[in-house]
């Protein structure tokens, strides 16, 4: 069962999965009030669940399905990569957590991976999981050679539209520039925050308070 709120990325999901013969889609929603009438219905083997639902938080529906079905393997799929939403997450039921700059290629086998026992999870959001083991870990100090204050308003504005999952060409028609400006904006967003990846980008940028978590 898929539960997405982006219909480019609910597509996209769509598409990974039924492309593995073994695996069968029971339900693909857009919204938490689809996915809990769904769930009333059926027990899926497996669940990818956004975080960022327009109706429902993807926490609540993580938790109402433990409760209902503890056999379900949870699995979110979501741009945040914050301490406050991995966290929350696990403590409600998920088993696995994925940034969505980690799709589409290892989808399918990241899927298998869980049912056989897993726990596939970004390595961004691994590191999260190693600072909590690490109480006593000192904060590094902050490199001003990569000050988020640099960050023009364009910059900004584009790091919003990727928080949302939107890609670059997309980006490109919503701000009437070319997809080429948007890679180089990209592109000074990673240098500037010091990131090598959308999901990082995301991460750092809403622990900075540029983006709201």
């Amino acid at each position: 069962m898929i539960v997405e709120d982006d219909p480019a990325f609910l597509n996209r999901f769509c598409r990974i999965v039924m492309s593995e013969p073994q695996f069968e889609i029971c339900a693909a929603v857009g919204n938490g009030t689809a996915a809990r009438e769904a769930l009333a219905h059926t027990a899926p083997d497996v669940l990818l669940v956004d975080l960022d639902l327009p109706d429902v938080s993807g926490i609540e529906i993580i938790r109402e399905t433990a409760q209902r079905h503890p056999q379900t393997d949870i699995m979110v799929v979501t741009v945040f990569g914050d301490e406050r939403h991995v966290l929350a997450s696990i403590a409600a039921g998920a088993t696995g957590y994925l940034l969505k700059d980690s799709l589409p290629d290892e989808l399918v086998g990241l899927i298998h991976q869980l049912r056989a026992g897993g726990s596939p999870i970004s390595p961004i959001i691994a590191r999260v999981l190693l600072r909590q083991l690490r109480p006593g870990e000192r904060t590094p100090p902050v490199d001003h050679d990569h000050d988020h204050t640099k960050l023009s308003n364009r910059e900004v504005e584009i790091l919003a539209f990727i928080a949302k999952g939107f890609s670059s060409g997309e980006i490109a028609r919503l701000l009437s520039i070319s997809a080429h400006t948007v890679s180089t904006h990209v592109k000074k967003i990673y240098q500037k925050l010091a990131v090598h990846s959308r999901g990082e980008a995301v991460y750092e940028a809403t622990k900075l308070g540029l983006l709201a978590p």
